[in-house]
């Protein structure tokens, strides 16, 4: 069993950075896929940034050339970090991960595996 712990969200100014962190819990973080997810008011939870086991990244359009995601095995962490931030930004984040194969560079929400609780990050204009 796997446990995702998100931390570093917050409030900040159009412009500004965030940085997510998840840990993990458990000793199979390095075999996982793994993903960063948002979920706006009215609006379905969906993948923002996917890292595979050896690195490889994929990100949704809006994002991309602000936003990096990575991990680090050793610690078994994920991590997102937000620049250029947006107010169209604002959402709760998500860490996810599954276990199983994956045959595309991306997670849906059917793929998912593992959850953790959120973490909140607004942003103001």
């Amino acid at each position: 069993q796997v446990q995702l712990v998100e931390s570093g969200g917050g409030t900040v100014q159009a412009g500004g950075s965030l940085r997510l962190t998840c840990a993990a819990s458990g000793n199979t973080f390095s075999s996982l896929y793994a993903a960063w997810f948002r979920q706006a008011p009215g609006k379905e939870r969906a993948g923002v940034a996917y890292i595979g086991k050896l690195g490889v990244t994929n990100y949704i359009e809006s994002v991309k050339g602000r936003f990096t995601i990575s991990r680090d095995s050793t610690k078994k962490t994920l991590y997102l970090e937000m620049n250029g931030l947006k107010p169209e930004d604002t959402a709760m984040y998500y860490c996810a991960a599954r276990s199983g194969p994956l045959f595309r560079l991306w997670l849906y929400n059917a793929d998912v595996d593992y959850w953790g609780q959120g973490t909140q990050v607004t942003v103001y204009s």
